[in-house]
This record gives structure tokens, sequence and C-alpha cells, in this order.
């Protein structure tokens, strides 16, 4: 991968984490802002239903900082756009549906199969 091409890729990674953060901001301010204020018993059941889908959203979010985080790791050490199975280059493809990918859709393909056979055990 030449530099032009890590340098956009560390760009989308950076944006994406500084947009996760503005938005887990934001979840944070509402929260603090005041409690569920709903005095219909169904009203406030759909809110809570609203805030819990919310805050899974944010904890998966959380969790995805973490591979941003990876993958601009791999950038600096010259590992970012390789497979970690087999070596070989991931496409730019998959990378720009998936900047955070580790491994080439063939791989990733292999893997869920054992996971899923392992699973069915």
């Amino acid at each position: 991968m030449n530099p032009t091409q890590l340098a956009y890729f560390k760009k989308k990674l950076l944006d994406w984490k500084a947009e996760i953060l503005r938005e887990s901001r934001e979840t944070l301010d509402q929260l603090q802002e005041g409690g569920i204020q709903e005095p219909d018993l169904a009203d406030r059941a759909s809110t809570e239903t609203d805030w819990s889908l919310e805050l899974r959203t944010r904890d998966r979010q959380r969790k995805l900082i973490s591979k941003i985080d990876a993958a601009l790791r791999r950038i600096e050490t010259g590992e970012y756009g390789y497979c970690e199975v087999t070596g070989e280059p991931i496409g730019l493809k998959r990378l720009e549906a998936r900047p955070v990918a580790t491994m080439t859709l063939e791989a990733q393909e292999a893997h869920e199969r054992k996971e899923r056979v392992h699973r069915d055990d």
C-alpha cells in the first residue's frame, strides 16, 4: 500500500473515531440532563427501551474504538492492509468497506465457517 493510501485510511479511521466519541458525548449529555420524565407507564417503558438500545449501541461502538486504535497502530508499524492469517494484502474495496479489517475476505469467510462448525458442537 502506498503512502497516499495509508494517509487516506488513517484519516478515515481518525474521523470515524472522532464521530463515535462525539456521539457518545451527546448520549452522556442527554443522560445527565435528567431522568425519564414520562408520567404514563407505556411511554416510560418505551423510553427506557429506547435508552437501553442506545446504550447497547454505545457499548458496541466502544469496542469498535479499540479496533480502530489497533488499525491505527498497524498503520504506524507497517502492518495495515495485510491479512493476519495469510499475510496477503487485503483488498482496497474490503478496507474501504471495513477499515478495521484484519483478514482478507477469503480468510474471514473460512474463519466464520470454522466458528460456525465449532459453535454447533
